[in-house]
């Protein structure tokens, strides 16, 4: 702790310079899973990439001191050691514990736990003028409550608890086919409500073809039952595999899964998106091609790639939580306007009543108290950019319509009287004046797309204007983001050694 108070205490005289002379700043982390764009300028920037601890284990509160850029996979190893489990662990090894409790990041134990932040029961936070602070349901509970999925923009944390429970060896993962969209979704419903279940999520590989897959911790492998992975090069993509479960017959099947192959079984090919980079770089998509390409199909590598190629201007990458009365009318709206699939489906529930955060407002707290179902929409969108922004603001509008809202650790495409007709301004508003926040970044400043960026100016040079043209032929974006992934050999050397 005392290395830790140390940093900190550096971090809070940066924070109350910044404070003093009236001046913005940003926090650079060391790594990231959003896909919204980053500040390059450096004279702005907090540097807490050295928080990366964990600092302490107590089997006894089942809890962990985690500092905020310990990333998942390093969390899951030390509980293991301690035969603990996070309650909620996201998919991805590199999303880090603050990215969670910043970002509204959910899981396949969501429908039980909620989304990351609720797993939270304390954090230490540097306020915008300098001082540090702890907060929790008894201490500074607005502040708790508001800085969960505010995206730093309250202040910076700096130390969280984490609620952990018993692990076990494997995942017993049963999967159920199911044919059509409303099938699916009631088939989610009562996955929900059976307590046995410690994780429920589905695909929708089409309107006639969707999979539901409910997971229960176990320390017993039942005789006849398969045992399988999917963190190796030579293992199946996970979505891969689901699908072809079910090429021979419909029934049921059980298999057993050692839980961190579940707990990250998303991590290679990221999903699915994977396999739009080798349509790309037209590269045959196969068992020998994904063995051979594997280190470069793991998150971490590929959301380093994606920032530095600019592809992301070209794809949809979306989490869209909707009441269970609306969501298929979204799915048919997904399906008409992008012809997106598969889709990932993930059951969330706000287990904490009266837990007030800018996502359960937005939702209402009876319906995130009673469940929504998270759209997974992840794919390729317009290629010219004004279709492109004109096909994402239609789709703000759409959910907006059906009452869903968007996960923040994407861009959005909102004006700003739009976005806070979604989120509540004056709650937040109050809380960044209470905490002397008002000189950080708003939510709304930090998730909005950079159009203005995009948009060609009246008299360009002509060295922007063949730039332009250049990062427009394919494939010199995607190969630059590989180039960069090459060069920034951290990234391979860490899933080389994972």
């Amino acid at each position: 702790m005392d290395a830790h108070n140390e940093a900190v205490a550096t971090v809070a005289a940066k924070v109350r310079k910044f404070y003093d002379r009236g001046q913005t700043f940003r926090i650079y982390h060391g790594s990231t899973n959003s896909t919204r764009q980053l500040s390059h300028r450096r004279d702005n920037i907090i540097d807490t990439s050295g928080l990366s601890h964990v600092l302490h284990l107590d089997t006894g509160s089942r809890t962990a001191l985690v500092e905020p850029n310990v990333p998942m996979d390093s969390l899951v190893q030390a509980t293991l050691q301690q035969g603990l489990l996070p309650l909620v662990v996201m998919e991805f090894p590199g999303i880090t514990v603050g990215g969670g409790f910043a970002g509204t990041s959910g899981e396949s134990s969501s429908f039980k736990y909620g989304v990351f932040d609720s797993t939270i029961t304390w954090v230490e936070i540097v306020l915008a003028n300098g001082d540090t602070v702890t907060a929790s349901e008894t201490e500074n509970p607005d502040l708790f409550r508001g800085a969960a999925g505010s995206f730093g923009t309250l202040g910076v944390v700096t130390l969280l608890k984490v609620q952990l429970r018993e692990a076990k060896s494997y995942v017993e993962l049963t999967y159920q086919r199911t044919t059509s969209v409303p099938e699916t979704i009631e088939t989610i419903k009562g996955a929900m409500n059976n307590h046995e279940n410690d994780y429920v999520d589905g695909i929708l590989f089409g309107r006639d073809y969707g999979v539901v897959m409910t997971g229960r911790l176990t320390n017993q492998i039942r005789p006849g039952t398969r045992l399988q992975r999917f963190t190796r090069a030579r293992d199946p993509w996970f979505y891969i595999h689901v699908e072809r479960v079910f090429a021979r017959s419909s029934s049921p099947v059980v298999e057993a899964i050692p839980i961190t192959d579940y707990l990250f079984r998303y991590d290679r090919g990221a999903f699915w998106t994977g396999a739009h980079a080798f349509k790309y770089f037209l590269t045959p998509f196969n068992r020998i091609t994904r063995f051979f390409l594997d280190r470069f199909m793991h998150t971490r590598v590929m959301y380093h790639a994606l920032h530095e190629s600019g592809l992301a201007d070209q794809y949809i990458i979306q989490d869209l939580p909707f009441p269970f009365a609306t969501v298929q009318k979204a799915i048919e709206y997904i399906d008409a306007e992008f012809k997106i699939w598969p889709l990932w489906l993930c059951p969330l529930r706000n287990p904490r009543k009266g837990h007030r955060s800018l996502h359960v407002s937005a939702m209402g707290e009876d319906v995130a108290t009673e469940g929504v179902l998270s759209i997974g929409v992840w794919g390729p969108g317009p290629k010219d950019h004004r279709k492109f922004i004109g096909a994402n603001r239609r789709f703000e509008g759409k959910i907006y319509e059906l009452g869903g809202i968007k996960v923040l650790y994407a861009r959005t495409y909102y004006t700003e009287d739009e976005f806070w007709r979604v989120y509540d301004r004056q709650w937040y508003d109050s809380l960044r004046q209470k905490y002397h926040a008002t000189t950080l970044p708003t939510v709304y400043d930090k998730v909005k797309a950079d159009l203005d960026s995009k948009k060609a100016s009246t008299n360009p040079s002509v060295f922007v204007w063949l730039l332009r043209i250049f990062w427009s032929i394919w494939p010199f974006s995607g190969l630059y983001g590989v180039f960069q992934v090459l060069v920034g050999g951290d990234y391979l050397l860490k899933e080389k050694s994972s």
